[in-house]
């Protein structure tokens, strides 16, 4: 007899092997008719399967439906397939190459004579409909490795024949077939083309065989999969919703910056957008000045030598940029944790002055590739809001608890208060015992704990030297940012030989805290102009007030009013041009300022604004003290 146990601990007997679909139908018609794939085994040792899969040994099954993160996974792979069914019969003579399944869809890169245009994607799309409404099976076979190349080279499928080649002679591939169409894949997939229901094809983008652009240039055929329809419409709402709020158009019409092809991957800041980054950077610097930083700056150009020692010569060279000089090495900073540990080490440090806490508005320059560039959230030049903790293995706790109290509380004044806590740990490649890993872990954990943090382990993501914190923002539209972390690193200290003297008078290597809250001010700027839809907060706001008069006769009071605005702090700017107001009020209220205030005769003789907060709300007419005050009172709360 067979052994099934089931995901509730039940168990089912079967006289012989049995299928993954067979399982199904045993428990009920509902779930057979549900079905997608399989689950054979328990946690990191279990594989997802088709539902045809035989089961010949006792195995804890489950049945994977479209409720599960597994079987949304298996729609969107036979998505990608389905995708390239419809293809290859509207367009015959493309080829197909490879259909992986990405964060919220998946997608498929084809060869073909010209470019497909956006009606091309309408026509695939009606024709992915059609042959999933014909509910064709979907047929696995396995073939020996060289067959299969020969199989596809017969078909004129000269890439699916080159990626086959690539796999060991001694491989048998595996196959699947829908209809008239067969590819190339490991599966699982769904048992038949009627599962896949939901589904929209995005866009069409160039990607080079292989990755290499040395090689053809391919189209890519990016599309999205769900499992209900309610699913594929919130994704699609979100992505209009974040068309809306993408940074980069928010950024040219509120004129905060631009990026120019005479720097590409660098940002130009214009007056706006460089206030706005003040702000974040002035409002940062206060922080470190209010909780133990000291503030330190290193030079941007170091020897390659200090990059050798410290490893980064050998694992970032290809990303860092570099220079010579009187036959000397240099590279432009990636980071800053080495001119650190530079400063560290000037003069004796005692324990006494642990824990010792730098914090730098650091430049830092990779070489990102530039298809990887994204406006500002991805660049080749950036400011971190870095700072390095040295301290004893017995202050990682306190400091950690310390951070993650400070952290919250800064994305709270940014607007944020949904975070997803993670913790990497050890890898298997890593320095360092055991006995320090355990103690390194157990203080992160400890210190979300302490904080009434829940969190969720990342195995084996640490860096070699050391696990982390990783903290994930979650904004206004359900998308998440990873963007605070801290680290421990008990690696670069003895790489550059820092040390301290120890309460007995011995020589002892501090451990290093690697922690930066919003990370790249660049990023940090644009994921704030998505978040608030380009209407900052009253505090971050380029431009708080606009003063606007009715006729010229009230110019010389608006210019009192703005005088008085900005001598208590605030920034404020009159619009004096001869214009209806109707028209100065539409103009202004699209560049999204907290306020509006309009001066006629009447509020100009009683000494009084007209005040018109955003979302064309009318407070009335008020004195100006209180309208200070009101505005006042939003910048201090962080409204």
């Amino acid at each position: 007899m067979l052994h099934i146990t089931l995901p509730d601990g039940s168990q089912r007997e079967y006289p012989g092997p049995v299928t993954v679909a067979e399982v199904a139908a045993s428990i009920g018609s509902g779930l057979a008719k549900a079905a997608l794939a399989g689950k054979i085994g328990q946690g990191d040792a279990a594989r997802v399967v088709d539902t045809s899969y035989q089961i010949t040994l006792d195995s804890h099954v489950s049945i994977v439906t479209a409720k599960d993160a597994d079987g949304l996974e298996v729609i969107r792979h036979s998505t990608a397939h389905l995708l390239a069914y419809a293809v290859k019969e509207l367009f015959p003579d493309a080829q197909v190459t490879i259909g992986p399944v990405i964060e919220n869809g998946f997608f498929y890169d084809f060869s073909y004579k010209r470019p497909f245009t956006p009606e091309d994607l309408v026509a695939i799309e009606k024709r992915m409909a059609e042959l999933a409404a014909k509910d064709e099976p979907v047929v696995r076979r396995v073939l020996p490795r060289d067959e299969a190349v020969d199989h596809f080279k017969g078909l004129g499928e000269h890439y699916k024949a080159e990626i086959i080649a690539s796999i060991p002679s001694n491989e048998d591939v595996s196959l699947y077939r829908e209809g008239a169409f067969e590819d190339l894949c490991r599966g699982p997939h769904v048992p038949s083309t009627g599962k896949l229901k939901h589904f929209k094809l995005m866009k069409v983008a160039g990607a080079y065989w292989r990755g290499d652009h040395r090689n053809e240039m391919l189209q890519r055929i990016y599309g999205t999969a769900w499992a209900s329809k309610e699913d594929l419409q919130q994704h699609l709402t979100m992505l209009e919703e974040a068309e809306k709020r993408d940074h980069r158009k928010l950024g040219r019409e509120l004129d905060l910056f631009h990026i120019d092809d005479h720097a590409p991957g660098l940002v130009f800041w214009h007056p706006k957008g460089w206030t706005l980054w003040q702000e974040v950077e002035q409002y940062m610097r206060r922080v470190y000045r209010e909780n133990g930083y000291q503030e330190v700056k290193g030079p941007q150009l170091l020897d390659k030598g200090l990059w050798e020692k410290t490893g980064h010569w050998d694992k970032y060279r290809d990303n860092m940029f570099t220079t010579e000089s009187e036959k000397r090495d240099y590279a432009l900073k990636p980071m800053n944790c080495p001119g650190h540990i530079l400063i560290f080490k000037q003069g004796i440090k005692s324990y006494r002055d642990l824990p010792l806490r730098y914090g730098e508005f650091g430049q830092c320059h990779r070489n990102e590739p530039s298809g990887g560039l994204h406006g500002i959230m991805r660049v080749r030049g950036f400011t971190q809001d870095d700072g390095h903790i040295f301290c004893t293995e017995d202050q990682i706790l306190a400091e950690c608890v310390a951070y993650t109290t400070l952290l919250q509380k800064v994305y709270a004044d940014f607007g944020f208060r949904n975070i997803i806590y993670k913790i990497a740990t050890r890898p298997d490649a890593r320095i360092g015992s055991d006995a320090i890993w355990d103690k390194a872990e157990h203080a992160l954990m400890e210190s979300l704990r302490a904080s009434g943090c829940e969190f969720e382990i990342s195995p084996g993501e640490g860096a070699f030297y050391g696990p982390k914190i990783e903290y994930t923002l979650k904004d206004a539209i359900g998308r998440q940012w990873q963007c605070g972390t801290i680290q421990v690193d008990f690696s670069m200290p003895e790489r550059l030989d820092a040390e301290y003297v120890a309460e007995d008078g011995s020589r002892q290597r501090p451990v290093m805290l690697h922690r930066a809250i919003v990370g790249s001010l660049e990023r940090f700027i644009g994921i704030l102009i998505e978040e608030h839809a380009g209407a900052l907060p009253v505090w971050l706001a380029p431009v708080q007030v606009a003063v606007l008069n009715i006729t010229d006769a009230q110019s010389d009071y608006c210019r009192e009013i703005v005088k008085s605005l900005q001598n208590q702090g605030l920034r404020a700017e009159a619009d004096l041009r001869n214009e209806k107001i109707t028209y100065k009020i539409r103009e202004h209220a699209l560049q999204k300022p907290p306020y509006i205030l309009v001066v006629g005769d009447k509020e100009r003789a009683a000494g009084a604004v007209a005040v018109r907060a955003r979302g064309n709300k009318d407070l009335g007419v008020m004195p100006l003290e209180e309208f200070s005050r009101l505005i006042a009172a939003d910048v201090s709360s962080k409204v």
